[in-house]
């Protein structure tokens, strides 16, 4: 079970991590509508280290990502969803398009990304540099968020 941590606390909890010798992975993204996709990601996420921090766009930066009508869920909401999770140990937020200001500053040891996102992962280069490394993770098959909402919102309008 996680906990919400501010980016101080979050920063502080990294560097007694890092002395006891415990691998640090991170992973990102909205996880608006939480599904089973999200949780056997986080869970093959965890598996990939001994803490795992799920960094959430804050509701503004969702808005700016998905469009005014998003986040389904506000960020509170989605932080204690994921704080409840097994698999997560931390969870904080961040206000940026993307998360590589944070990941600079924590420096996880493996940055998690779904596969959809081999293109470009923020924070890729800095993970790298300090000797990290980043794992591509396959999405579930049948699981979109987009496709969820989209689909809430087709039935709303049909009724």
């Amino acid at each position: 079970m996680g906990v919400l941590l501010s980016r101080p606390e979050l920063l502080e909890a990294r560097r007694r991590w890092r002395a006891a010798g415990l691998l640090v992975v991170f992973t990102n993204g909205c996880y608006d509508i939480l599904h089973p996709g999200h949780v056997r990601t986080l869970e093959r996420a965890r598996a990939l280290g001994d803490i795992l921090v799920l960094a959430l766009n804050s509701d503004e930066s969702v808005r700016r990502m998905k469009g005014p009508a998003r986040p389904v869920q506000n960020e509170r909401e989605r932080a204690a969803l994921a704080c409840a999770l097994e698999a997560v140990d931390a969870v904080t937020l961040f206000d940026a398009d993307t998360p590589r200001e944070l990941i600079a500053a924590l420096l996880p040891d493996v940055l998690v990304k779904g596969s959809d996102w081999s293109h470009f992962v923020a924070g890729r280069e800095e993970v790298e540099a300090a000797g990290g490394h980043v794992v591509l993770l396959p999405l579930e098959a049948g699981y979109s968020t987009t496709a969820a909402v989209g689909q809430v919102l087709a039935r709303r309008r049909s009724t």
